[in-house]
């Protein structure tokens, strides 16, 4: 827990000057608020990415000092991570960095890590057989493309106040788990770090949205993410491949499903933004209902109530995936469980038929 603390107190810490300090933020206020995915009424900075890199990195170099056997394994991560941020980070300042070219570098930070950390997807497990991944022509395209879409899926799920921070903790904490199951000290001591530092980030993003994670934020902790999650597979054979897939389902398959959805019913790009994601219609179908819909102080009320119930879907994958790790075939039984539930919870919103646990009552 000591690396959980000090990105916790350095990224809290961090964080505050970020909000403090205007120079920091130079053009990297969010001040859309027209844009189909802006639910704020007021200029917000988008660096919080910038505090939880940092933080990060202050204690890798802590773990390091601690733990000299993990410096080319913390440095190698680091560095491979900041190429993921730095795409990112440089969008949150500029405006002029493209989804296409963002998620290129993070494939390029993914294909750094295949060959510096070995961090590849190598077997596929099944409930009473093992597929081999032995060619690293099919083993390396596959592992750069799940990452860099793990990262990317981060950066689509980061909507509204504390979504993608505790949906990425949660995360981060199972990995870390899991991690300490196998006596894994390097995947638990680095997704502690990460879990830190993002929560120290969302002392201020939730409730009230001082500071967004920004697009540095979200390609940072998601490429952390998805090589943690793929270096504990490998490391790890007794880890089912499936326990990384259902940890991660929530994030991948919102973006696939989204996809989907643009391209064939609607007829549009994938990459082009809109403003029915999940989350979009649990904030507009839902919560508008309960709290209104023009008030700046109830726009921002509709917005930190919108969160829990992504929260508590996306533990729907994390709970079963933490508790099942090593059990295939039912780690694959709750992989088919979400992806029914999320389309069934998709089509009944859409449809203007929630359930109605999710309602809540309009107050006058």
């Amino acid at each position: 827990m000591f690396s959980f603390l000090v990105s916790f107190i350095a990224s809290a810490l961090l964080t505050l000057l970020v909000i403090k300090e205007v120079k920091l933020h130079g053009p990297a206020l969010d001040s859309d608020f027209g844009g189909v995915q802006k639910n704020h009424v007021h200029s917000v900075a988008r660096i919080g990415g910038l505090s939880i890199f940092f933080a990060v990195a202050i204690s890798a170099c802590i773990s390091i000092w601690r733990v000299p056997a993990m410096t080319s394994w913390m440095l190698s991560l680091m560095a491979c991570s900041f190429i993921a941020f730095a795409g990112g980070i440089v969008e949150d300042y500029t405006g002029k960095v493209s989804a296409m070219r963002r998620l290129v570098l993070t494939m390029a930070a993914a294909l750094l890590a295949y060959f510096l950390l070995d961090a590849r997807i190598d077997r596929i497990d099944w409930p009473f057989s093992v597929w081999s991944v032995p060619y690293i022509w099919l083993a390396l395209p596959i592992s750069v493309l799940a990452v860099a879409g793990i990262a990317n899926a981060i950066n689509i799920i980061d909507g509204f106040n504390g979504l993608a921070s505790v949906v990425t903790i949660c995360m981060l904490l199972s990995l870390g788990y899991v991690a300490l199951q196998v006596n894994d000290m390097f995947v638990l001591v680095a997704a502690l770090m990460v879990a830190g530092a993002t929560a120290g980030f969302l002392v201020w993003n939730y409730p009230v949205g001082l500071i967004f994670l920004g697009d540095g934020g979200a390609y940072f902790i998601g490429f952390m993410l998805g090589e943690l999650a793929l270096l504990l597979v490998v490391r790890n054979p007794q880890v089912s491949t499936w326990y990384a897939a259902l940890l991660l389902i929530y994030p991948a398959f919102e973006t696939l499903f989204s996809a989907y959805r643009r391209m064939f019913v609607r007829g549009k790009s994938p990459t082009m933004p809109d403003g029915i994601h999940l989350h979009s219609l649990i904030f507009r179908r839902i919560v508008q209902w309960a709290v209104g819909r023009k008030e700046g102080r109830a726009l921002l009320r509709r917005n930190s109530l919108t969160s829990p119930y992504l929260w508590m879907f996306s533990l729907m994958a994390v709970i079963p995936a933490t508790m099942f790790w090593r059990h295939t075939w039912v780690l694959m039984f709750f992989c088919l469980l979400f992806m029914i539930s999320y389309i069934w919870l998709y089509v009944r919103i859409v449809r203007f038929k929630a359930p109605r646990w999710m309602i809540r009552h309009k107050k006058h």
